[in-house]
């Protein structure tokens, strides 16, 4: 092969390289083109939905906002609808206040006006009533002869000469009374402590009476072999009598408290049925713990009863112990409580300390409850008792010479001592007090009823006060103070009797209709 031909060949092959090169560039180019038309186009078609979702986006967030907007707008359409029915209640309510103030202003003018009227017409009568006053003023002066002053001035000196004179009457009376009747006061002391003290008395005797349900009890409280007789009576220490006496049981003791024991659990066994010697023993155990509670009880309301605190628990339980006591025929804890009001009440006439003179009179026989279990007289006992439970001297003074035994050192120790004697014969003093007493209550009946127009009299409060019933014809308002006055000038002048005497008349109209 030939130069020329391999240099044709050669030519040839790269005109074909070339040509190559040429459409492969052409066709990259129309490829990348084409990709970048296809690019454009997506861009474009991005755009525009961009746009639509930016349009459609858009058209919502209006409609969103007109919804917004309507309800905003309904709402505050309705809060104004209801502001407006409120304000419209509001007035109504206003007006119908303002129509009642309207008519309640006419009312009151009205009332000012008929308080007007009145008001005049008080003043026209009272300018008559003293036209008539200065009338009646200048008759009377005519008549008398005398003005209003001179009148006035007699009559006050006709006052004042009577009051002097009563006064006088008075002083005098007192005076002699204080000089002359000393000894008649403290007569009228004693007997006025007795009629406020009316105790009663109590005579206890060494013998109680058990009742039972029948005579075949006696059979069961005698016991196999006698053992619940001498079982009861070991217990308690007291005689059992069961003689032919139907259905009854006889306690025999000197002692009281030993004999209320046995009454008690006899009573209680009877009640029960079961009647054994344990039996026994445990019904005087109970009965022996009530007795106890009862003494405590007693002292403790004698304390109440007279009014004195602060004693010692063991002397409120002593005395107690004197109800079960008793002394010449008379109760140690009645006598007790009686002489402390007779002291009390002897303290309050003459004026010394009635609280320690009444707890002196209650003390003054402590010695008696325990007695027959210390040696001694009733007197030092009681003395030691006080003193032990640290008792005043006054009381302790009180105590020991309440029966002379030894000299007293207070005015109260004389008013025990006296109060003593006094409960101690009080049943003849009560004879002669309720004789004397009722001859004053019938004396101040018979001096009312003596008087013109009274229908009843009736003497009460002790005969420390009459009421007097008056017939309302005869006897007026006015009659009734000197009816009063007269009866009391009488009763001073007839009749003597302790303090005073309380005149109280009444006057009574009745009108009685019937509805038929």
């Amino acid at each position: 092969m030939t130069i020329g031909m391999i240099a044709g060949i050669a030519i040839a092959f790269i005109a074909a390289v070339i040509i190559a090169s040429l459409v492969s560039v052409n066709l990259y180019k129309s490829s990348s083109e084409k990709k970048i038309g296809n690019a454009e186009t997506k861009a474009r078609e991005i755009i525009d939905e961009a746009l639509k979702t930016a349009e459609t986006k858009k058209r919502e967030a209006l409609l969103e906002a007109k919804e917004e907007t309507l309800r905003m707008k309904n709402e505050s359409e309705r809060e104004i609808k209801e502001s407006r029915a409120e304000v419209q209640r509001y007035e109504r309510r206003i007006l119908s206040k303002e129509e009642q103030l309207d008519k309640k202003a006419a009312a009151m003018e009205k009332r000012e006006a008929n308080f007007a009227n009145k008001e005049e017409r008080l003043a026209k009568k009272a300018a008559e009533i003293d036209d008539l006053y200065e009338k009646r003023v200048q008759e009377l002066e005519r008549i008398s002869g005398l003005t209003s002053e001179q009148a006035k001035e007699y009559l006050l000196k006709a006052v004042e000469d009577e009051v002097k004179t009563d006064a006088a009457k008075l002083v005098r009376e007192l005076e002699n009374k204080a000089k002359e009747e000393a000894s008649k006061k403290a007569r009228d002391y004693v007997v006025t402590a007795i009629q406020k003290c009316a105790a009663d008395h109590v005579a206890e005797t060494t013998i109680s009476v058990v009742q039972l349900p029948s005579d075949e009890m006696k059979g069961r409280i005698i016991g196999r072999e006698g053992r619940n007789i001498r079982t009861l009576e070991t217990m308690t220490g007291v005689d059992l009598i069961i003689d032919d006496t139907p259905e009854a049981v006889i306690l025999s003791s000197f002692d009281p408290i030993r004999r209320e024991v046995a009454r008690i659990a006899l009573e209680k066994l009877i009640v029960d049925g079961r009647i054994h010697p344990a039996r026994i023993e445990e019904m005087v155990e109970k009965a022996q713990r009530e007795v106890d509670t009862m003494i405590r009880e007693e002292g403790e309301a004698a304390t109440l009863e007279v009014g004195v605190h602060g004693i010692h628990p063991e002397l409120v339980k002593l005395l107690g112990r004197m109800k079960f006591r008793t002394s010449y025929g008379q109760n140690a804890l009645k006598h007790s409580i009686e002489v402390a009001h007779l002291a009390g009440l002897l303290a309050a006439e003459v004026g010394v300390d009635v609280r320690v003179a009444k707890r002196a009179g209650l003390l003054h026989d402590i010695g008696k409850s325990i007695d027959h279990e210390v040696e001694g007289s009733h007197i030092q006992i009681g003395v030691d008792l006080c003193r032990k439970y640290k008792e005043s001297a006054t009381v302790i003074n009180a105590v020991e010479s309440h029966h002379g035994d030894v000299e007293p050192t207070s005015l109260i120790a004389c008013l025990v001592q006296a109060a003593d004697t006094i409960s101690a014969a009080r049943p003849g003093a009560r004879r002669e007090t309720l004789e004397t007493y009722t001859n004053r209550l019938k004396q101040l009946e018979d001096i009312t009823n003596s008087f013109q127009g009274v229908d009843k009299s009736f003497a009460i409060q002790a005969g420390r006060e009459i009421r007097i019933m008056v017939v309302p014809e005869v006897v007026s308002d006015a009659d009734m103070v000197l009816m009063a006055r007269n009866i009391s000038k009488q009763i001073e002048a007839e009749m003597e009797y302790p303090g005073q005497i309380k005149v109280n008349v009444i006057r009574e109209s009745r009108v009685i209709d019937y509805a038929k």
